[in-house]
């Protein structure tokens, strides 16, 4: 019988059809914990019906195409409705059917924040997140005072649990008013004492600083937009900055790293695409990668809303 044709690879002979065992990551999917505060109602025909506090709201979710379980007339009793402007990722417009304050205190497992209409469709809540809460907590627990990075941080849910549980922690965003409206909630959740900075930068400029500076973290959190722009007009885009940002981000792990969790939305990259770009800056420490999506579940029938791609890397012990 004829040998098996031979391929070079790495400038070593190997015949065809020996290869590695596959790196295969455990996918899961994440459901977001029951909220006092908030409720998925229902979901369908590009939207969803859901309830902030006392105010039930109607926002556009590309990924409901079914049909929706609740009826027409239901869903025209929600308290307000965004229209979409020009583009779907552009700024647009609420109907409101009741007279809304400019915020309204929300809670959930005893971390209170501040919840408002914007004109982006979002409320500076994203329930879905709640699903990595109790994962945080855990890896946190195992420091006296473990240092935490949240970078793209938004409204700072992330970073004040994180203080709460009793971390140091550092929140990187671009914006001034996210800032500010973290600020806001670290002070109604009562948690001025504890030891946050606040950091308005282009977070790719921040990484490289802090890699001069010898800045060490043990856990890493990032929501990365698919598209953004830096305070001084840096662009920013998830398919082609996520690669370097996570290689920076694994430069600035201390020797005895927690976890790095990163959430990725609205883009057509694959759970995979996230867990090989994660398992080949962590692999050094071992640990798991876990990778999925975050899910929402209506209370209309119990179903299932896909919400954001995550990929959660856990150190070893």
């Amino acid at each position: 019988m004829a040998d098996r044709p031979k391929r070079q690879i790495r400038g070593n002979t190997e015949r065809v059809g020996h290869v590695p065992a596959p790196q295969l990551p455990r996918s899961t999917l994440l459901v977001a914990p029951p909220w006092h505060d908030y409720e998925l109602i229902d979901s369908g025909n590009g939207s969803k019906l859901e309830r902030f506090g006392p105010y039930t709201l109607v926002r556009p979710e590309t990924q409901a195409i079914w049909e929706p379980a609740l009826s027409e007339k239901e869903w025209n009793t929600a308290d307000g409705v965004f229209q979409k402007g020009k583009s779907d990722e552009g700024a647009g417009s609420w109907q409101l059917r009741r007279s809304f304050p400019e915020r309204w205190q929300m809670e959930h497992e005893g971390l209170q924040f501040w919840a408002r209409l914007t004109p982006f469709r979002h409320t500076g809540v994203f329930p879905e997140h709640s699903a990595h809460w109790e994962w945080i907590r855990q890896q946190l627990l195992r420091y006296e005072q473990a240092n935490v990075l949240v970078l793209f941080g938004y409204t700072g849910l992330y970073t004040l649990l994180a203080a709460q549980v009793g971390a140091k922690v550092c929140h990187v965003d671009a914006s001034k008013p996210a800032i500010r409206w973290a600020q806001e909630n670290q002070e109604v959740a009562r948690l001025q004492d504890k030891p946050v900075r606040w950091i308005i930068e282009d977070v790719s400029k921040f990484l490289d600083r802090e890699r001069r500076r010898g800045s060490r973290y043990e856990m890493i959190i990032m929501d990365p937009p698919v598209f953004g722009r830096g305070p001084k007009g840096e662009i920013w885009r998830l398919t082609e900055g996520l690669p370097a940002l996570l290689a920076r981000c694994a430069a600035l792990l201390s020797d005895r790293p927690a976890g790095m969790l990163v959430n990725a939305y609205a883009t057509s990259i694959s759970p995979i695409t996230l867990f090989n770009l994660q398992h080949a800056v962590t692999r050094q420490w071992h640990g798991e990668v876990e990778v999925g999506e975050l899910v929402l579940v209506d209370t209309a029938l119990a179903r299932p809303l896909p919400a954001a791609l995550y990929a959660r890397w856990t150190a070893g012990a």
